[in-house]
C-alpha cells in the first residue's frame, strides 16, 4: 500500500521545515514565474536585481519600458525575447484587470498551467497546486502518477488534499526542495531520503 499525500507532506515538512515560499511579493511574484522557465533560480534573481536597480519592478515601469531593454534586463533569464514579450503581454493585462483568473492568464502566450497556477497560488493566494518536473519525478517514483499531464497530477494533489492555499503553497516548496537535496533525475540520493522506504527507484533503478 503506498503513503499517503498527508503522510508524504508530514515526512517532508519534519525533514526540511518550513520553506517560505515563494521568493518576493506581489509582481515579483508574476515576474519570477515567467522567467524561471527552463533556468535556474540563481538567474532569474540576477535579472530581477537588474530590474530592480532599473526602478523597474513594478507595473508602471513595465508597461513604459521598450522591449529591447526589457530583453537586455532579463537576458540572464534565458529565451528573453519571448519572456520579455510574455511579460509586456502579461502587464496589459493586469492593467486592464488587476487580479485575473486562470483562462486570461492562459490566454497569455508563453504562459501555462504551471506559470499561471504559480502566479495565483503565491501572489493571489487561490488554492491551484502547482505542478512540475520535481513533481512529477517524485510522485511517480512514489507510486502515484506515471505521465506527464499536468492536470492529471495535480487533480490528484487538488482531490485529495484540502483546498488550502497555505497547505498547497508549504507542499510544492517542500517538492522542489526535496527534489534538489536528495530525488535528482539521475543519481538520487537515497541513503539519508526520508521518503526511500516509499520508493520504487531503490527497486528499479531505471524508472
Amino acid at each position: 500500500m503506498k503513503i499517503n499525500l498527508e503522510e508524504i507532506y508530514n515526512l517532508l515538512f519534519e525533514y526540511y521545515g518550513s520553506q517560505g515560499w515563494w521568493p518576493g511579493e506581489g509582481i515579483e511574484i508574476a515576474i519570477g514565474a515567467v522567467l524561471i522557465q527552463q533556468t535556474n533560480w540563481h538567474n532569474v534573481e540576477k535579472a530581477i536585481e537588474h530590474l530592480k536597480e532599473a526602478g523597474c519592478l513594478n507595473v508602471e515601469c513595465l508597461k513604459k519600458i521598450s522591449l529591447e531593454k526589457l530583453e537586455k534586463l532579463i537576458q540572464s533569464s534565458g529565451y528573453y525575447k519571448a519572456k520579455a514579450r510574455t511579460l509586456k503581454n502579461l502587464i496589459n493585462l493586469l492593467i486592464k484587470d488587476p487580479q485575473p483568473d486562470r483562462n486570461a492568464l492562459l490566454s497569455i502566450k508563453g504562459i501555462g498551467y504551471e506559470t499561471a497556477d504559480s502566479i495565483l497560488l503565491y501572489w493571489f493566494e487561490q488554492p491551484y497546486f502547482v505542478i512540475d518536473e520535481y513533481s512529477f519525478r517524485i510522485f511517480q517514483r512514489l507510486g502515484y502518477y506515471e505521465g506527464k499531464d499536468y492536470l492529471k497530477l495535480q487533480r490528484v494533489f487538488m482531490e485529495i488534499l484540502p483546498s488550502d492555499t497555505k497547505l498547497y503553497n508549504e507542499y510544492h516548496a517542500l517538492i522542489v526542495e526535496h527534489a534538489k537535496k536528495h530525488c535528482f533525475k539521475t543519481n538520487p540520493r537515497c541513503n539519508d531520503c526520508p521518503l526511500a522506504k516509499h520508493c520504487s527507484y531503490i527497486n528499479e533503478p531505471n524508472i
